[in-house]
């Protein structure tokens, strides 16, 4: 008999502060990381970056997003991870990338303190992923691979 539960998807979208400066090399290390890692799961999604926050969104398995956002949020290069949003899907966002990562302009209003109305931290889930999904349409993903 086929265990059901092993086929529910989700899609999880959480914020965070860098530690320390969002290096290149700190950012490859983690696309990397998650690349390879990600595409054994059968786990999607994008990264965002930029003025100190990261915004993730993971798609995949249940059990195997819900095991990964646990060792997110114990990863040291980050703190204050908050759950945004957490939803069950039929379809992917982002199917195409393992892991991609949009990097976030240091102009952008919603980022650096210009648009009053935008705190990840207070903002609702449902808006932090439309905006997002609009820096993912309105950004360059990169995708690296492992060599």
């Amino acid at each position: 008999m086929r265990d059901d539960r092993h086929s529910i998807r989700v899609r999880l979208l959480y914020v965070s502060q860098a530690v320390g400066p969002q290096t290149t090399t700190v950012t490859t290390s983690i696309l990397l990381q998650a690349q390879t890692h990600n595409a054994v799961l059968g786990i999607t999604g994008v990264l965002c970056q930029g003025q100190g926050f990261f915004f993730q969104v993971l798609e995949g398995e249940r059990s195997r997003v819900n095991a990964l956002y646990r060792r997110i949020c114990i990863d040291k290069r980050h703190h204050a991870v908050d759950l945004l949003h957490y939803e069950e899907i039929k379809e992917r966002l982002f199917d195409q990338w393992s892991m991609a990562l949009i990097r976030l302009p240091v102009d952008d209003p919603m980022l650096n303190g210009q648009h009053a109305d935008f705190d990840p931290y207070a903002t609702s889930g449902t808006e932090v992923m439309a905006q997002l999904l609009n820096w993912v349409a309105t950004g360059q993903p990169i995708e690296m691979t492992a060599p």
